[in-house]
């Protein structure tokens, strides 16, 4: 009969397993079992279903456990020192080992799908014989060393999970206070910037929390820094997560969006913390009065292609972001995650709030559309200028910036953003070491500094990168050693990136501006910042003669009246040239040229004609041209027709004029003084130093 017993074992086992478990909360299913030996038995799987009932704090769940391609194998202890004997007859302590070549569990409805490779799982069981032959078992302890597995859930996967699961009856299966570890997070199969997660755990609650589970000494890498959680409390019948993550300090260069792959050439210095409470309750993420401190040196950087410098935005010292809040909520379809909305998004950011339109991101679509709106956010004030620009701005920024935001990249659609205040941008290009006539006479340091006041932006950006600006401002005066001009009301159109075959090719458009109460204005530019050379044509309108003339340094000629005209310009490198330029009077006006009785006697008849005529000259027609070569030399002619009622009874007069001069050596010599009283100056701080 024992070899009979024995023989037929995997074919009866089965019904063995259902007797010996009628009753009790789970079911096992065998399959592929062997010929049993003294301490175990092989086999090709098990199912164990088995269900947790239902308390104060949940719903009952259903679980499925299955195994394969393993061993079960058994320990009995000696009966005779089994405490368990002493309490109740023919009963004895066994011990049950499973180990297999993989596990997976999986709960009904499948939220997620947990697996390990070769577990090894160990039950402590009591054996007791009712009446005859009948078995009842009695658990004890189980001991399961968690190591390398796996958790999915939709499209996301923990991977390399640890834990030491240990539990008794004595405890009332309640597992004790040990380190839960997740190595890796994947998400929809793409390693994610969360990794090294690390809490303790343990299922025994405190009794004025008794729905509530909690991990502790909480701490996680984002992005390869540590972030703190001191506790995470997860409420079992709101379902209902709360915890607050502590940024330590995190090095701005190492986030994805500023690390350029290089430590010569650093998109972002300095380190920012913060602490971002969290509350997580079915499938909605909410974000309350979270904060974000920039610690010393904090700034963000800008480079030029030579990978100098351009401009930078210091983050200062404190509070960058406070009282981040938002919502967010997971969505699914076929119990798969779906995508997601944000709502409720604002914050104060330097001084101002910024917020943010709901948005919904739908892995079908795979596109994100929302606005982000700015509210007296005071970033001007925290921008530096480097390399050949200089200056400083200050004032608030305020405005809308809509994103769209897809795989292939980020664009931007008529964002508008302005400001009240403006600043000053020098423009000081490294100058070359002159002699000192060269000094006195040669060319003006190109510095020029430019100041405007209350910009005003519209700007767009495609996914390839192109950008467009429209622009306006209040003013912009434009400062050198040769004089000042004032452009009022400017604005136009910047082009940048268009050009995909030149790239550094910048466009300006439908440009004009306010000027000596006239305008000036030109249709179109291509500026190509690599060879630096343009080509373009200014047009002047309603210009008052007067201000064209101040600029020439003239002192005794006066006129009224406005011209309108047309200057073709050709820019390269620093020098620019006017061809075939031509002006003409929008309507008649009066010419006085001022001479001294000592000046007509000196001048011959010709000369002296010409000064009474242009003594109180009338004018009806004003017709002019200039030319102007690279190295300034120019030649201008100026056509007049007109009548002095002065002269010669008021006959009518024509006077041609031509002009020969270095427009440059005009602007130069304004500035002649200046220079000789710099060079003395230095020259005798020279000589008390000797």
């Amino acid at each position: 009969m024992p070899a009979a017993a024995w023989l037929f074992f995997p074919w009866y086992a089965q019904s063995q397993v259902d007797r010996l478990l009628e009753g009790k909360p789970f079911h096992v299913e065998v399959s592929g079992l062997g010929l049993p030996g003294f301490t175990g038995v092989g086999f090709r799987s098990i199912k164990v279903r088995f269900i947790t009932p239902p308390d104060d704090c949940s719903d009952a769940a259903t679980y499925t456990l299955s195994l394969t391609n393993g061993l079960l194998s058994w320990h009995v202890e000696n009966p005779d020192t089994s405490a368990a004997r002493s309490l109740l007859p023919n009963a004895i302590n066994a011990a049950f080992t499973v180990e297999a070549d993989s596990m997976k569990v999986k709960p009904d409805p499948e939220a997620f799908t947990f697996c390990d490779r070769k577990p090894r799982i160990t039950v402590n069981m009591e054996l007791s014989r009712k009446n005859g032959f009948t078995l009842s078992l009695r658990p004890l302890s189980a001991i399961y060393n968690i190591d390398g597995a796996t958790v999915t859930s939709e499209k996301l996967r923990l991977e390399e999970v640890s834990f030491k699961v240990r539990l008794n009856a004595g405890e009332y299966w309640q597992q004790g206070m040990d380190t839960l570890r997740v190595a890796k997070l994947f998400s929809d199969g793409v390693p994610s910037s969360v990794s090294n997660f690390k809490a303790l755990f343990g299922s025994k609650r405190d009794p004025l929390k008794p729905c509530t589970l909690t991990l502790t000494g909480c701490s996680v890498e984002l992005f390869h820094w540590k972030a703190l959680s001191q506790r995470i409390d997860y409420d079992l019948k709101e379902k209902k997560s709360r915890f607050t993550l502590s940024l330590a300090e995190i090095p701005l260069a190492e986030l994805p969006w500023f690390n350029r792959g290089g430590i010569n050439t650093p998109s972002a210095t300095g380190r920012v913390s913060g602490f971002i409470p969290i509350e997580f309750q079915d499938s909605t993420v909410l974000v309350r009065n979270a904060l974000v401190i920039a610690g010393k040196g904090t700034r963000i950087i800008s480079y030029t292609k030579e990978k100098k410098p351009l401009l930078s935005l210091d983050l200062g010292v404190g509070e960058l972001l406070n009282k981040l809040n938002a919502r967010v909520t997971l969505s699914s379809r076929g119990n798969k995650l779906s995508g997601l909305a944000m709502s409720n998004l604002s914050a104060t950011l330097l001084g101002g709030t910024v917020t943010s339109t709901p948005v919904s991101f739908d892995q079908s679509e795979n596109t994100t559309i929302l606005t982000l709106k700015l509210d007296k956010i005071r970033v001007l004030d925290r921008v530096r200028l480097h390399g050949d620009f200089k200056g400083s701005l200050n004032g608030t920024v305020s405005g809308t910036i809509p994103l769209t935001i897809e795989q292939k990249g980020l664009s931007i659609r008529n964002a508008h953003l302005r400001s009240s205040g403006g600043g000053t941008i020098t423009v000081a290009p490294p100058s070359k070491r002159q002699s000192t006539s060269e000094r006195i006479f040669g060319p003006q340091k190109p510095d020029a500094d430019y100041t405007f006041n209350e910009p005003d932006l519209v700007f767009s950006r495609l996914f390839n990168g192109n950008t467009t600006i429209r622009f306006s401002m209040k003013n912009l005066l434009r400062k050198t050693e040769g004089g000042e001009l004032l452009l009022l009301s400017p604005k136009g159109t910047l082009s940048l990136g268009y050009d995909r075959l030149n790239p550094g090719i910048v466009s300006l458009s439908d440009f004009s501006a306010e000027i000596f109460g006239g305008s000036i204005a030109l249709h179109h530019i291509d500026y190509d910042m690599q060879k630096k050379e343009g080509e373009t044509e200014l047009q002047l309108d309603n210009i008052p003669l007067q201000k064209l003339l101040d600029l020439q340094g003239t002192k005794k000629l006066y006129a009224t009246g406005t011209v309108r005209g047309s200057i073709p310009v050709k820019m390269k490198n620093e020098v620019f040239e006017i061809t075939k330029g031509g002006m003409t009077a929008e309507q008649s006006g009066q010419i006085i040229y001022v001479t001294t009785p000592e000046e007509r006697a000196a001048a011959n008849q010709g000369l002296r004609t010409t000064y009474e005529a242009l003594s109180n000259f009338l004018y009806v027609q004003l017709l002019s041209s200039i030319n102007m070569a690279p190295d300034g030399k120019s030649a201008i002619t100026i056509q007049l027709k007109g009548t002095n009622p002065d002269f010669q009874s008021g006959r009518s007069i024509e006077l041609n004029l031509n002009v020969e001069q270095n427009l440059l050596d005009l602007m130069r010599s304004l500035s002649i003084s200046s220079n000789v009283e710099q060079i003395i100056t230095e020259k005798a701080l020279k000589m008390q130093k000797k």
